[in-house]
């Protein structure tokens, strides 16, 4: 849903600074989106679980795991102060292993991978607006969660800067992560249990 505060008017990230009204938006190049209520129960489990391997996986390493609310702003051309980042997203699950990139308001600049597990609310945003979002900031593995399918697709950024369809694994397959040198690979039996 966008917010039609003013439609000839971009927003920035600081504008979004401004908004204490207690409803999540996130800033897609400019225009507000509203996002869902709290998601299904489903999908906070699959979040769990995805989290969870993650985060056991990268204790005491360099990259670390966050999750939804947390903001990630993706600015264009090296633009990072706040009244010039027109992208503000909140992906329910991301990995950053520069720590450069991280201050105290979240994540500026391209997570290395980001998950979305797309929910009736979200898929035209998940799989289209956030899929060409995310590869023109860069972020090099984007996984689009499937609860309904119980499956995971796996896009990666080639070199020349397009993301390529790495796999599609299902419930009883596992997903090597290719940020982590495929040292780490999801259990999916782990995430789409009964």
């Amino acid at each position: 849903m966008e917010i039609a505060l003013n439609p000839e008017r971009r927003y920035t990230y600081a504008d979004y600074l401004t908004w204490a009204d207690g409803v999540r938006k996130e800033i897609l190049n400019g225009i507000v989106k509203i996002m869902s209520p709290a998601p299904a129960r489903l999908h906070q489990r699959i979040s769990r679980c995805l989290t969870d391997q993650f985060s056991q996986f990268l204790k005491r390493k360099k990259c670390e795991v966050y999750y939804a609310p947390f903001d990630v702003r993706l600015p264009k051309l090296d633009q990072a102060s706040d009244d010039a980042i027109y992208t503000v997203v909140q992906p329910d699950i991301c990995i950053v292993c520069d720590p450069e990139k991280l201050d105290d308001r979240g994540c500026i600049g391209a997570p290395e991978l980001i998950a979305e597990i797309v929910s009736p609310g979200s898929a035209t945003r998940d799989i289209k607006e956030k899929f060409v979002i995310y590869e023109e900031a860069g972020v090099l593995e984007y996984w689009i969660v499937r609860p309904e399918e119980k499956s995971v697709e796996v896009f990666l950024l080639s070199e020349k800067g397009k993301y390529e369809l790495g796999g599609i694994y299902t419930e009883t397959d596992k997903v090597p992560v290719a940020i982590l040198n495929k040292e780490l690979e999801i259990d999916l039996a782990e995430v789409f249990f009964e």
